[in-house]
């Protein structure tokens, strides 16, 4: 996410830690490389002095704690000023023994109605029941989208595509659930923030329905002008909260999430992607922590419980002893999958992310999918046994796959690439790594 931001920030902590030395000027050129990334991801130009300035200061007057050295010191300032200017850690909590009702607000083309499919799959992984109210009556088909994003996670939508009174389908949706449903997620209507009638009708479906929690869903390609909307919603309904939608990749959104902390409601959720599934609790230490690179093996621990994938430690301890199959290649494939993206699965990982450069894990990915093919083409015994594949074999799996010979040769020289490497190495790399995310904090 924010791949430009990050790849600026990243090579502002390059400079500091190439350098052979640390001096005034070292600093100023490193401040200088994180303010020209901040203002190109749309951050305020007044917040982002502020910040540089405090860096700079805080860089050049502090010295470090023993033990840690001039130039870790000088990141993890970076670090904490960054943590500090996009609010402070928030937990959603909702109580298991009540209804909770959940409006959601936003102009038009924000992702709304999306972010209430992904906040009913959150909620319903954590065991709630949960139930989608469409009171979206202003754009043509908005019940159709919900109800489509809604059947792939076995979720009823309550709504009428006759009615044209918002105010009463949030009503009538909430009726509808009380006996049913713990978490009632109301979606209402986007139109322009200008709009005096988008927001009297928050106010009146808010007056209507008593609200648990109001979130403001914000998209963040506006970059800085999430402050102004933000306000504007703020005054005619309070916000609870913000999710903030579209990062994956959105060239502004380090100044969405700043203008959206700087209004005081606390950013509660940030969208990723495009699954229903790619909906992340925010925590700003978490956040920075990955786009500077510093990764976050936590989150991925947390994704793989989430998921519910358990390792099968008969193949574990196969492809660490360099004894592996292709079927234990397939099996690594589908993982990588299940966690979202090769990306989202390195960006996690300490050091790694900043690697891999993005043209060759996209190329690397069309590989796999490619690669998950030819291993679906091949029978049990050619994937237990791979040394077997003749130039007869090899013809005959491409043509069941639709790749060329030349594809099946290259996936059979990765695996037994991959095969020698950890043989070689006896498994070393992958048990430090296994090790350390066993160790992390839950």
């Amino acid at each position: 996410m924010l791949d430009r931001l990050k790849e600026g920030l990243q090579a502002a902590i390059k400079r500091i830690l190439s350098a052979s030395t640390v001096d005034e000027q070292l600093i100023k050129e490193f401040v200088k490389d994180a303010q020209r990334a901040l203002l190109q991801a749309d951050v305020n130009v007044k917040l982002v002095l502020e910040l540089s300035s405090k860096i700079e200061k805080r860089a050049l007057q502090e010295n470090p704690p023993p033990g840690l050295s001039r130039k870790d010191y000088i990141i993890k300032i970076l670090y904490d000023e960054l943590t500090n200017i996009l609010g402070t850690e928030s937990k959603l909590e909702l109580p298991t023994n009540k209804v909770n009702v959940i409006l959601l607000m936003g102009i038009q083309g924000s992702g709304k109605t999306l972010v209430s499919a992904k906040l009913a799959r959150y909620f319903q992984k954590k065991g709630y029941k949960v139930g989608l109210v469409c009171a979206d009556t202003f754009r043509p088909g908005a019940l159709v989208q919900l109800r489509t994003y809604a059947k792939d996670i076995g979720i009823e939508v309550f709504g009428d595509e006759k009615f044209d009174d918002s105010i009463k389908v949030a009503s009538e949706g909430l009726k509808y659930f009380e006996d049913k449903k713990n978490v009632i997620i109301v979606d209402t209507a986007g139109r322009h923030k200008e709009e005096k009638g988008l927001l009297e009708e928050m106010k009146k479906i808010s007056s209507e329905i008593n609200p648990d929690l109001t979130l403001l869903v914000i998209d963040g390609t506006i970059g800085q002008q999430c402050y102004a909307q933000s306000e504007a919603f703020h005054k005619s309904v309070p916000v609870g909260g913000i999710i903030v939608t579209k990062l994956d990749g959105a060239a502004k959104g380090g100044g969405a999430l700043a203008a959206a902390a700087a209004t005081g409601a606390k950013i509660l959720f940030i969208g990723t992607g495009e699954r229903v599934d790619d909906l992340e609790a925010f925590s700003p230490t978490r956040f920075v922590g990955r786009l500077l690179g510093l990764g976050d093996i936590r989150a991925l621990i947390e994704r793989a419980k989430e998921l519910e994938i358990e390792a099968d430690e008969k193949k574990v301890q196969r492809i660490i002893s360099g004894k592996m199959t292709i079927d234990d290649l397939y099996y690594q494939l589908e993982q990588v999958k299940k966690m979202g993206s090769l990306r989202k699965v390195l960006d996690l990982i300490p050091g790694l992310s900043s690697l891999v450069p993005k043209e060759g894990l996209e190329e690397l990915e069309a590989k796999m999918k490619k690669w998950k093919v030819i291993i679906q083409s091949m029978t049990k015994v050619e994937r237990e046994n791979p040394e077997i594949l003749n130039s007869s074999r090899i013809k005959r799996i491409a043509m069941g796959s639709g790749v060329s010979e030349k594809e099946v040769k290259e996936m059979l020289a990765k695996y037994r690439q991959s095969k020698a490497i950890m043989k070689a190495s006896k498994g070393r790399e992958m048990r430090q790594l296994l090790k350390r995310m066993a160790t992390q904090p839950s």
